[in-house]
């Protein structure tokens, strides 16, 4: 890389980082799109910690996100999914990766509100299928139309993720591509990122 390209990527990172501060990155949005896979080297390049609630709450609970589905149902797995979220947010700044469902709960969507800013990373149906219908570890998946049953969840749940502070279009390009779009958003305080 040539030094003036070096330079201006260290400008966003930097940028990015003081447009942050002490708050945390949350990123939400519906399984598939890329929030662990993205938020990683977003973590990386911001120089900050990364933590993913799925593997906290496995970790907490010594259960699989399945298992504790089919032992104790959604409405208990997200009351241990938001009292994860809510202390992970009292410490930062830290970028932080939710499970699909998240934000749905209007508690858990306070808490972030409160001490984090929100990426949604938008993805549209074909993009999201062909990045879950190959795992059989999605129990909202457990359909017998799954694809159908993703459609459903994006109706449903598109509006709620909407609130998030920042939008960024997940798309299947280059992840670079996508964590450069992220780091725009929040240095910009931008809605909605998308370069051509």
């Amino acid at each position: 890389m040539s030094e003036q390209v070096l330079t201006l990527a260290e400008s966003l990172r930097d940028r990015a980082r003081a447009a942050l501060g002490r708050r945390n990155l949350v990123f939400v949005g519906l399984m598939g799109a890329g929030k662990s896979s993205i938020g990683r080297v977003v973590a990386n390049q911001l120089g900050i910690p990364f933590v993913d609630t799925d593997i906290e709450i496995e970790r907490v609970s010594r259960m699989t996100i399945p298992e504790l589905f089919a032992a104790y149902g959604e409405e208990e797995f997200r009351a241990l999914e938001m009292r994860v979220i809510k202390r992970l947010l009292k410490g930062g700044p830290r970028v932080v990766s939710t499970g699909g469902g998240a934000f749905i709960n209007e508690r858990t969507r306070r808490h972030v509100k409160r001490s984090g800013l929100s990426v949604w990373l938008k993805a549209d149906l074909d993009v999201l299928w062909e990045r879950v219908n190959k795992r059989e570890t999605r129990p909202l998946l457990k359909t017998e139309n799954p694809k159908q049953t993703l459609e459903r969840l994006m109706t449903a749940r598109y509006p709620i993720y909407a609130e998030a502070d920042l939008v960024v279009l997940s798309r299947d390009v280059n992840k670079d591509i996508m964590v450069n779009e992220v780091l725009v958003a929040i240095a910009e305080g931008r809605q909605e990122s998308k370069t051509p």
